[in-house]
């Protein structure tokens, strides 16, 4: 796979799933910048010439607006964005918080709104503009305890075929993959008993963003793409 070329910006970068990609799409010849509400990004990224934008707030139009102007200026253009902010949270309504609702729309979904819309019109300028959202499959029938979250990543499921139907008339594409329980250190914490060989690993869910972003994807859009490895 090859994204020679290619100028990214990526969000939520400088965590588990956004380093793989960040790193992933610089081993593919692409130019990156790396965004996060983070302050400062991993070693990893930094030895790997990312441009690296760090305490950004999403969730404000206005922050994301200044971050993706940024990114586009570093990398003289933008020709995809990959939006992976995100954040997960499990409770039950009952006895659960009301504002962990709203935390979760603003983590999950308006980040991605926010910063799609900053970067479309960069994205109008490019040759084959890509915008690639990372969803989540139990957003397709929420369990126990899933509620908000699952809420929120169907919000990005939505804006997902809203924003590719919008844009079906231009040279822009938006899909988005909807990863099952990703292998990462919180996740093997959090859930210590449970087969890890099962999860998705965060660079084999990078390698199917990738291919989103690239020329062969070029017939694909308004796409929720499963990746649940064997969950």
């Amino acid at each position: 796979m090859t994204l020679e070329g290619k100028r990214i910006a990526v969000t939520g970068a400088f965590g588990s799933l956004g380093a793989a990609v960040v790193l992933a799409a610089r081993a593919a010849g692409a130019e990156v910048a790396a965004i996060d509400h983070a302050a400062t990004a991993p070693a990893a990224l930094s030895e790997a010439h990312v441009h690296a934008i760090g305490s950004v707030d999403l969730g404000d139009a206005g922050a994301a607006q200044r971050a993706i102007d940024a990114a586009a200026s570093a990398l003289g253009g933008l020709d995809a964005l990959v939006n992976i902010a995100g954040t997960f949270r499990w409770q039950k309504l009952e006895d659960g918080d009301l504002d962990t609702w709203d935390l979760l729309y603003r983590v999950n979904l308006r980040t991605a709104a926010a910063a799609s819309k900053a970067a479309l019109p960069h994205l109008r300028k490019s040759s084959a503009g890509r915008i690639v959202n990372v969803g989540a499959n139990a957003a397709s029938k929420a369990g126990a305890g899933m509620g908000a979250y699952a809420a929120s990543k169907a919000g990005v499921a939505r804006l997902t075929e809203a924003l590719a139907e919008e844009l079906k008339d231009t040279r822009i594409t938006v899909n988005a993959v909807l990863p099952s329980i990703l292998d990462t250190a919180p996740n093997r914490a959090d859930m210590p008993d449970a087969d890890f060989d099962r999860w998705v690993k965060p660079a084999q869910l990078a390698d199917v963003i990738l291919f989103l972003m690239s020329d062969h994807a070029a017939a694909v859009t308004g796409a929720l793409l499963p990746v649940v490895g064997r969950v």
